[in-house]
């Protein structure tokens, strides 16, 4: 670089620098959302109250669709159970059918046995009286008919004899089983009755609470949360692995950003869905899972780049300070803790980071371990994306956690990252 530019754009960074410290001494306060963000720990981030009343609107809906949908079952499952005993009543009544049409079988066979019987007497009589031969044989011819008629419709009757067995077991299963049906579907009478009521009392207690919620819901918001429940079967979604799991779209890293904040009211773009996060869902480091289970890196002291997190920044509350050394330059970023957004412009200074911003490294920072390539970082913007955000809170857990556990190595660790004279 020339002498005379790089003279030049040292004049202009200082003066950026002392305009942004007159910024900061003077009494208007420009970054409203940055204090109240200073009044929230890192690892206790609440919820809107219109969000919490939503969530419950939605429970009291689901519980409304579900105690309805169990009233409009039991109907039908004891038609299901009438339906089943008319079918079994068909077979009782076939099989009663059968064994009577059985027995007046039986009694047409028996009186043909009968005349029968009449017949062979008759020609046994006759037979006394004839005067030939011819006719003799002739009514032994007819006597034999007969009988043979007899034995078959004597047959007959064994048969019937033996199918009367069969049907009287059935008749009696059929009986059996009607009996145990009708006992069924008085119990399933009893229970619907009992269950129905349960199901009545609890939908106008959870119909009163419904309409305790709606009434605590801004009004616009109300009918924006209805009208997408009423297509998508829900209004409101979980932002979980920086997705809707509503929709499963993955969300933009500004929007991520804001629902993670709980600041304000966010719609996915893809369903339309209120969003809300829960930290208890997206896998947090507990002090147990840091230094039980793996072991903390520790950051490299002599990294060009360096990010540390600060609880007590000013009127900016907790922040995260981004350092990168570059050719006997250094350079600092200051980015919200909690949403991601840059804070005020990039400043640069000559030397090391450490000697030259050192009013920045105070006891309270935390060393944390990061890294990203410095185009990327560019490419940023105003705001840095989720995926880093979220590694940054993370290994400050981390970090934090293995101070808790360790309070002597600690402070001895943070005395080597902190103090000038480390680098």
């Amino acid at each position: 670089m020339a002498p005379e530019r790089k003279i030049a754009l040292m004049s202009r960074r200082k003066s950026v620098h002392r305009q942004r410290g007159a910024a900061l001494k003077s009494p208007v306060i420009l970054r409203k959302a940055s204090v109240v963000h200073a009044k929230i720990k890192i690892s206790s981030l609440t919820m809107l109250p219109d969000i919490e009343n939503l969530l419950h609107l939605q429970e009291a809906d689901r519980e409304i669709r579900r105690l309805n949908e169990e009233v409009a079952a039991l109907p039908k499952r004891v038609a299901a159970i009438e339906e089943k005993l008319a079918g079994t009543r068909a077979v009782l009544e076939k099989a009663k059918t059968a064994v009577k049409a059985d027995e007046a079988a039986r009694r047409k066979y028996e009186s043909a046995i009968k005349d029968l019987q009449g017949k062979i007497s008759k020609y046994r009589d006759q037979s006394l009286e004839v005067k030939t031969n011819d006719q003799y044989k002739a009514l032994l011819h007819e006597i034999q008919f007969a009988e043979q008629d007899i034995r078959a419709n004597e047959d007959k009757i064994l048969d019937l004899m033996v199918n009367a067995e069969a049907r009287e077991k059935e008749v009696k299963a059929a009986e059996v089983e009607l009996k145990a049906e009708m006992a069924e579907i008085e119990k399933e009478k009893t229970d619907a009755r009992q269950r129905t009521a349960e199901d009545e009392k609890q939908l106008a207690e959870w119909a009163a609470k419904r309409d305790k919620l709606r009434g605590a819901i801004p009004a616009d918001m109300l009918r924006q949360f209805e009208r997408v429940s009423k297509f998508r079967g829900s209004g409101l979604a979980e932002v979980r692995d920086h997705k809707c799991m509503g929709c499963q779209v993955m969300l933009r890293p500004q929007t991520y950003n804001e629902v993670r904040s709980g600041e304000q009211i966010v719609y996915c773009d893809s369903c339309q869905r209120v969003l809300y996060y829960d930290p208890a869902n997206n896998e947090p480091i507990t002090e147990n899972t840091v230094g039980v289970t793996k072991r903390r890196t520790r950051p490299k002291s002599d990294a060009p780049q360096a990010w540390f997190f600060r609880p007590d920044y000013g009127e900016d509350g907790e922040v995260f300070l981004l350092f990168i050394n570059a050719q006997q330059m250094a350079s600092r970023r200051v980015f919200d803790a909690h949403t991601g957004r840059q804070l005020g412009d990039t400043l640069i200074r000559e030397g090391s980071y450490r000697l030259a911003f050192p009013e920045d490294l105070t006891d309270s920072s935390i060393r944390l371990n990061g890294h990203w390539e410095e185009a990327e970082i560019e490419e940023w913007g105003a705001e840095m994306p989720s995926n880093a955000l979220d590694a940054l809170s993370t290994d400050l857990r981390a970090a934090q956690a293995e101070a808790r556990s360790t309070p002597k190595a600690g402070a001895t660790h943070a005395a080597a990252h902190h103090h000038p004279a480390a680098s």
